[in-house]
């Protein structure tokens, strides 16, 4: 059994050495890269401790010479054990240079450099500028980089690096070098490197200064046409960001590249972005709707980095929150600007609510700030990111947009260039404000999703309401007594006629600070309900005593879209837990009519927004509905699901063919916000139709998938197709393939509906593609689509009662863990919730568990998630 020790954000302690400069030469050879760094150190006056001799992070690479004050040095004189580098002797300033070398193509955990398709890379966060040479790798060193790199001009006539292009020229032997400098300071995490046979696209934008910025995208030659999109996003960002947050770029360059292989979704490094190709290439013939709205986001996301996370950055890696709830928040503030405000609010709390409140339930649960971790990589959490950008909108609610911005302004007039924690953006917000968040700071240091119940009372005489809201959270690991929380409501009243009634006495933004708080509302009229929590104001679990004709009232009449889709959703719950119970009594499966009316509602309203009403009428996917149970019963909440949807497409099956026809008009070339919700409203309906599972639904959807005019319709029917009928969705999945087995990301599509069929063939089917020749473990995006897909999103075949799933998963994880341990430690969070399922899939899943913990050589990535499932 491997074992690896916690780092604890108590026993921080500022950096002994401090890095001025660092100048880095990368020469790229065939099999190899040599590396120099030459560092300029000297002792940090700030570090009180006793003067030791200088330690540097490294990594596992073998050092070819060290140089001290222009002195070479003996191995004798200093130590290397691939984890450490020390110099025996240390003076208080010195000049190192260091030589190693890489070979970035046998590097298959995609950190430090490395080599992807033909093209060279690196990424850096958390902690992979490390595996590149020895160095203070924590990002509170901020240190001004230069960077030359040499290569062979056929293979790497592009060679990119942070900051301005300062000199290029020719070598001997058909080579040539570039140096670049970045005229500002930045932790190593930000540095970035690519080196490879790349086109690009280019355009302008000119701030508000008028200082002109060159901007370009980097693909390989067959896809540098697909950037455009990204390239408007790119645009369309650095606008928002000028006039929402007075914010203007800051270099004369700046650089994306689309790079097949990478871990997440993109980096930030300081000018020169590096994104997996998914979130940058795309052309309605080969992406969806989603990947349209996804590069939108993502690209406006590492974009904003460049104010929050790097001009600012973070004093420990603890504090990661700082720069990722932040910017998450702006991100969607930014989408929320350009698109539909209320869909992708929703489509926000959906993602919180199926991923991250599990893992607030799950081992996996930490503070937003953590206070430990073993390897910083599975930090990368729900609860740093969307948690954390709750965090922020919450004190967005209680200053308002205008002293709001007035903190941010202040943030980084006082941090600019420094690595601050999450004390130091808090007490910006509160002098800008002149409140006092020291109660609002809990949230960032005790984990756990709140429950918030809401209890109503009202005299008719007086015609007075009192609400009483309590708020608990339960013990966890982390805290054995959970702190009442400062929680905002966002409130109004729904009169009988479905209008918002007024509230002259009270605010709408009641504010909830100990365990229990009672409001009292006058001249209330008979029939008013509270509408509570609108836009999601905090996140929170809501339990209130709403009857299910009043969720329907609330469903058709409540002015707040979010709460009008919430309703929704705790109708569908509420339908499934009913069904559930009755499937385990053996009783008969009976559908509320509620429901039925208040959907036909919904459905045949002209008015709605039909992107809303797409999302509003889609029952919870099972791995969202897995959380309302305390015991999980795969199968039975399968089922229910089934039964639900083919009740509400039986009783309406007119309504969802009209549907069809009308909203199958659409411009399928256009990306417009209506044609897109005039797409997702049709191929809801076309699910709720294939659910009948008759010859003329089948027919219906299989004719969809043959006519599809652009991929979003394309896709859908395919996914449609896969959960129908298994010799339809063999058709159409080898059909599907041999269109487009040519394009990588299209592929990944197709690797991922044959991992997510419930269909009986699928088990054997995702068995038999991990030897496909498109396969490979050393893939992310292949593991994502196939492994991850079967993993997270087939409950029926991954919980199969014989265990066969989990034995298949734990195989790959094992062989994952030599080839990528990030990637390993992701899916092994399919094991999170063993505890919750009943007992004979429980026992299966703590056998898989085990097998892994007792796996000889065990990453410490890996290492963390097992050991705390266990735990």
């Amino acid at each position: 059994m491997t074992s690896h020790a916690p780092k604890f954000l108590k026993d921080h302690t500022p950096p002994e050495f401090l890095i001025d400069q660092a100048d880095l030469v990368f020469d790229i050879q065939k099999n190899s890269t040599w590396v120099v760094s030459s560092l300029k150190l000297r002792r940090n006056t700030l570090f009180t401790g006793k003067k030791s001799p200088l330690v540097l992070h490294m990594g596992d690479y073998e050092i070819q010479s060290v140089t001290a004050d222009g002195i070479p040095l003996q191995t004798h004189e200093y130590n290397a054990d691939g984890r450490h580098f020390q110099l025996t002797d240390t003076k208080d300033h010195v000049s190192l240079d260091i030589g190693v070398v890489l070979y970035p193509k046998k590097n298959t955990r995609l950190e430090g450099l490395y080599k992807s398709n033909h093209i060279f890379c690196t990424q850096c966060e958390a902690e992979g500028f490390r595996q590149i040479t020895p160095f203070l790798d924590r990002p509170d060193i901020m240190t001004t980089y230069s960077c030359t790199i040499i290569a062979d001009k056929k293979e790497c006539p592009v060679l990119l690096s942070n900051g301005n292009l300062v000199d290029s020229g020719d070598l001997e032997g058909n080579r040539h070098y570039v140096r670049w400098e970045d005229p500002f300071k930045k932790p190593s995490y930000l540095f970035a490197l690519v080196a490879g046979d790349l086109c690009n696209i280019q355009d302008k934008f000119i701030t508000g200064s008028g200082k002109k910025v060159t901007l370009k995208i980097f693909a390989e030659q067959n896809n540098v046409e697909k950037c455009r999109h990204a390239m408007a996003c790119l645009k369309q960002a650095m606008q928002w960001d000028q006039d929402r947050f007075n914010l203007r770029y800051d270099l004369d360059t700046y650089q994306i590249v689309a790079i097949d292989d990478f871990n997440a979704g993109a980096m930030e490094n300081k000018g020169l972005n590096i994104f997996n190709a998914k979130y940058v290439l795309a052309d309605p013939k080969s992406a969806t709707d989603e990947d349209f709205m996804n590069i939108q986001k993502v690209i406006g996301h590492e974009y904003f980095h460049n104010w929050t996370g790097n001009r600012v950055t973070l004093k420990n890696w603890f504090q990661l929150s700082l720069k990722e709830g932040l910017t998450v928040f702006r991100d969607q503030e930014f989408s929320s600007d350009l698109n539909s405000r209320s869909v992708e609010r929703i489509a926000n709390v959906k993602k919180l609510r199926m991923f991250q409140f599990p893992e607030d339930s799950g081992p996996m649960a930490h503070p937003v700030r953590p206070d430990s971790y073993i390897k910083m990589d599975n930090f990368y959490t729900m609860t740093v990111y969307e948690k954390g950008a709750e965090l922020i909108r919450m004190i967005h609610q209680l200053l308002g947009e205008t002293t709001f911005q007035e903190g941010m302004t202040l943030y980084f007039k006082r941090f600019d260039g420094m690595a601050v924690t999450i004390e130091d953006f808090l007490s910006v917000m509160a002098q800008a404000s002149q409140s006092d968040l020291t109660q609002f700071k809990l949230w960032y240091t005790q984990s756990g999703t709140p429950m918030v119940a809401m209890d109503r009372s009202y005299d008719p005489d007086t015609q007075k309401l009192t609400l009483t809201f309590t708020q608990q959270t339960l013990p966890d690991r982390n805290q054995d007594i959970k702190l009442p929380l400062h929680i905002p409501v966002q409130f109004a009243l729904i009169d009988a006629a479905g209008n918002e009634a007024t509230l002259q006495e009270h605010p709408s933004l009641l504010q909830l600070k100990e365990a229990t708080h009672t409001f009292v509302f006058e001249h209330v009229k008979p029939g008013t309900l509270p509408s509570v929590f609108r836009q999601f104001s905090a996140p929170v679990r809501v339990k209130n005593d709403l009857s299910d004709d009043e969720l329907a009232f609330l469903m058709a009449h409540d002015t707040d879209d979010f709460n009008r889709w919430d309703a929704a959703q705790t109708l569908f719950v509420k339908q499934i837990q009913q069904l559930v119970a009755a499937i385990r009594l053996k009783q008969p499966l009976v559908i509320s009519p509620n429901l039925v009316q208040a959907f036909e509602t919904a459905l045949s309203d002209p008015a709605s927004d039909r992107a809303f009403i797409a999302r509003a009428l889609a029952i919870p996917q099972e791995t969202e509905l897995a959380d309302h149970f305390e015991t999980i019963d795969v199968a039975a909440i399968h089922r229910a699901r089934g039964v639900l949807k083919k009740g509400l497409a039986a009783a309406l099956e007119p309504m969802f063919m009209e549907t069809i026809e009308t909203c199958g008009k659409s411009d399928p070339d256009s990306i417009s916000f209506q044609n897109i919700a005039d797409r997702s409203l049709r191929n809801l309906a076309l699910s709720y139709m294939s659910s009948l599972g008759i010859q003329k639904t089948n027919d219906l959807v299989f004719n969809a998938f043959m006519t599809a005019r652009n991929m979003t319709d394309e896709f859908a029917a395919l996914k449609i197709v896969s959960q129908t009928d298994v010799a339809l969705k063999r058709a159409s999945a080898e059909q599907f393939y041999k269109k487009w087995c040519h394009d990588k990301l299209v592929i990944d599509k197709w690797f991922y509906v044959e991992a997510c069929s419930p269909l009986s063939d699928t088990f054997e089917t995702v068995v038999c593609l991990t030897a496909h020749p498109d396969f490979s473990l050393t893939s992310p995006n292949r593991v994502r689509a196939l492994i991850y897909g079967f993993a997270m999103n087939n409950p029926v075949h991954f919980h199969e009662k014989t265990g066969r799933g989990y034995t298949f998963v734990t195989d790959q994880i094992l062989e994952l863990d030599r080839i990528n341990h990030q990637i390993a430690a992701r899916l092994a969070a399919c094991f999170n919730q063993w505890k919750k399922h009943e007992p004979v899939r429980r026992s299966l899943m703590k056998n898989s568990l085990e097998t892994l913990m007792n796996s000889p050589k065990l990453s410490s990535n890996l290492y963390e998630i097992v050991s705390r499932a266990l735990a």
